[in-house]
């Protein structure tokens, strides 16, 4: 129970720099939009980064993190610290030059690199030749990011959560006040956006190194290429980098089959994605990132019923948090997407059209969370391959499944959505089919008991949010003020709701809550 306490801590802790981090996020997206708009120069922003970022994604906090970590932790529970402060000298002196040659190519090779990933700019030598420079300036980005990401799992492991999970609200800083400070000073306003990135990533990794200096971390270089576990990661990376790779080919072919529906299509997929991605990162990623270490420290040592407590944990947890989330998505998404997005050409049509995408794509919410949560149990007992597998099975699933909702069904784009949530669920079942062969019972009557009250909780919730969001027709009579207060009071009162229904079915979760807030209540008096 002290150990699942800690992941819950940990997993707050995370969450809410996650939220933080979203909340800058959006707000340097207002501000981008501002002072560039949908132009050339924001054209040429987004498809120079594109690069840098898919790299990052690939390699650094993705593939990196979740190779690295369960290694470490094994040789800080069988091995001495000495020994764990060895490899991690060892990583980040191999990772440095790695890193090193692929910001010298990305620079170098710049100019085939955007004309492959956007051949239309050719047909706009300022577009292009502006895309070339943005890539350049930002393609080191991935050296500092990768080595923040060295960074990160080193303290995560260590138990360290604040540091890693503030970083990325650095990079958001760095941007906005660069494009806010800077953007007057150059020829082409858009560089001081670049520049921004850079100085992020530099400012992501220095912010790390406090923090590692607190827990006897000092990066020394060490030439032992031949250090057996530097070799082990590697293999570990590869169907890592592979199955993040599945990821971002499903996103791109789902892309493609949108590119046949109307006009708009993609749009409104994007902009649902953008709040399907938000409790995902509050709440999934929070939890699956605090449990890692915990649950790869009891591969390492081969205490699997712990591992299993901690897995059946984390999944009610996380399940706990995104079940009302995803029913607060479906009864308020009308109103979520008006306040944030209708505006200028964003009419109550588009209002309507991608609060379709973003009912289909909540179904899956659940599904897609869990999943955050079940492939680190395989990365803690160093198995990277069978989610790539089941990644793949699942690909196949989507592709199919988004075409025949999206053409012979006629649900258009919110198949597409549709077609997410159900190959989500599909990844899910599939993932636990294995892992319970593998470890056997994992606490199934458990979690579904768990998921049952949470589901109560949570339509009790829905009810009551939408009795009290929709008293009076939404769109036709309220100002933006008056939206605001009517979503906002909706969002507490739902929440104040789905707590009262955890506590009075007796939910273990809501209690955990409840005695993790009367803790730090009773730390903060005392202090």
């Amino acid at each position: 129970m002290s150990e699942n306490r800690s992941i819950a801590k940990a997993a707050g802790v995370v969450g809410a720099a996650t939220f933080l981090s979203r909340i800058l996020g959006f707000i340097r997206d207002v501000v981008v939009a501002k002072y560039f708009g949908a132009g050339l120069s924001a054209d040429a922003f987004f498809v120079a980064f594109r690069i840098p970022n898919l790299l990052r994604r690939l390699l650094a906090e993705g593939a990196l993190t979740v190779s690295f970590v369960p290694v470490f932790t094994e040789y800080l529970a069988k091995k001495s610290r000495r020994d764990a402060l060895e490899l991690a000298n060892v990583s980040f002196t191999v990772l440095s030059m790695i890193l090193v040659v692929i910001s010298i190519l990305g620079i170098i090779l710049s100019p085939l690199i955007i004309r492959i990933i956007a051949p239309g700019f050719i047909h706009s030598p300022e577009k292009l030749e502006l895309t070339i420079l943005l890539n350049r300036i930002m393609f080191p980005y991935i050296f500092f990011i990768g080595l923040t990401a060295l960074c990160m799992g080193v303290l995560n492991s260590l138990r360290h959560f604040a540091a890693p999970a503030l970083s990325p609200v650095l990079l958001n800083l760095s941007m906005i006040i660069a494009v806010l400070c800077f953007s007057r000073y150059f020829e082409q306003p858009v560089l001081s956006l670049a520049v921004g990135v850079i100085i992020g990533g530099v400012l992501q990794l220095i912010f790390q190194f406090p923090f590692l200096r607190s827990k006897g971390v000092r990066f020394r270089v060490n030439f032992n290429f031949s250090h057996p576990a530097v070799k082990r990661i590697g293999l570990l990376m590869l169907p890592a980098v592979f199955g993040v790779a599945v990821y971002q080919f499903n996103i791109f072919v789902s892309t493609i089959i949108a590119s046949f529906l109307p006009e708009g299509s993609i749009s409104y997929l994007y902009y649902a994605d953008r709040l399907i991605e938000f409790p995902l990162g509050i709440f999934a990623v929070a939890v699956g990132t605090a449990v890692l270490p915990t649950m790869s420290r009891h591969a390492a040592m081969k205490n699997y019923d712990d591992l299993k407590d901690s897995l059946s944990f984390a999944l009610r947890l996380v399940l706990f948090l995104t079940i009302p989330a995803m029913v607060g998505l479906i009864v308020l998404r009308v109103p979520i997407i008006s306040i944030l997005f209708q505006r200028g050409e964003f009419d109550s049509q588009t209002t309507l059209l991608t609060a379709n995408a973003l009912l289909y794509y909540s179904l899956g919410l659940w599904a897609i969370a869990g999943g955050r949560i079940v492939v680190p149990t395989f990365y803690s007992l160093q198995d990277t391959r069978t989610p790539v597998k089941i990644a793949i099975i699942t690909l196949f699933a989507d592709v199919i499944l988004s075409i025949i909702l999206a053409f012979p069904l006629g649900l258009r784009h919110g198949g597409i959505a549709l077609a997410m949530s159900i190959s989500s669920t599909i990844n899910i079942a599939l993932l636990l089919m294995v892992l319970r062969k593998r470890l056997g019972s994992i606490g199934g009557k458990k979690i579904l008991l768990s998921v049952l009250k949470a589901s109560i909780s949570s339509a009790a919730m829905g009810i009551v949010v939408y009795l009290f969001c929709f008293r009076i027709p939404w769109d036709m009579v309220l100002g933006i003020k008056e939206k605001i207060f009517t979503l906002s009071g909706s969002i507490i009162i739902g929440t104040a709701v789905f707590f009262l229904c955890s506590y009075l079915l007796k939910s273990q979760e809501s209690y955990a809550f409840i005695k993790i807030i009367r803790e730090r209540i009773s730390r903060d008096t005392k202090t």
